[in-house]
């Protein structure tokens, strides 16, 4: 698998995930829960959005790399579970999915997209650009259901970018 981590980027689809896809992706995503990363995905959540995620597959078949987009509204959508195995960090694997997201959510029609993160430098490199958590009052709403401490993102930072029509 070393191999397929060093294939080069271009080499690196991005493509829609399979129900296949699911158990490698809830796993990947919940790698990075515990360190308040991600938000825990469980595999019937994925499975339940797997329309909604792009993942980049390794020569194997191998996940290592997903995103996906979560709706609010039909004007609201939300840049998800961004996660790269650590082997296949510092790749631009994450400027890919962030990208595939971000055109995924064009071609549905959203205005625009959001995310919170803690790589402001990445997000910012992606066109992406500082926003507020108060301009999003169902994401409020949305981490008041799931947990009070995720109110709480003072380390996190909120972007969105602007999608052309």
């Amino acid at each position: 698998m070393e191999r397929d981590v060093e294939a080069p980027i271009g080499a690196l689809r991005v493509e829609r995930a399979t129900l296949r896809d699911v158990p490698e992706i809830s796993a990947l995503n919940n790698l990075f829960a515990p360190d308040g990363l991600t938000l825990p995905r469980s595999e019937a959540f994925v499975a339940n959005h797997v329309d909604d995620y792009r993942i980049i597959r390794a020569a194997d078949g191998s996940v290592l790399g997903c995103v996906a987009l979560d709706e609010y509204s039909p004007s609201l959508v939300e840049l998800v579970s961004l996660a790269v195995l650590p082997k296949a960090q510092h790749r631009g694997i994450g400027k890919q999915l962030i990208e595939a997201a971000a055109q995924l959510a064009k071609k549905r029609g959203y205005p625009e997209v959001f995310s919170v993160s803690l790589a402001d430098q990445l997000f910012l490199h992606m066109g992406f650009e500082h926003s507020s958590l108060e301009k999003y009052p169902e994401k409020i709403a949305r981490y008041a259901k799931i947990s009070r401490s995720e109110l709480s993102i003072s380390r996190k930072f909120l972007f969105t970018r602007r999608l052309a029509a």
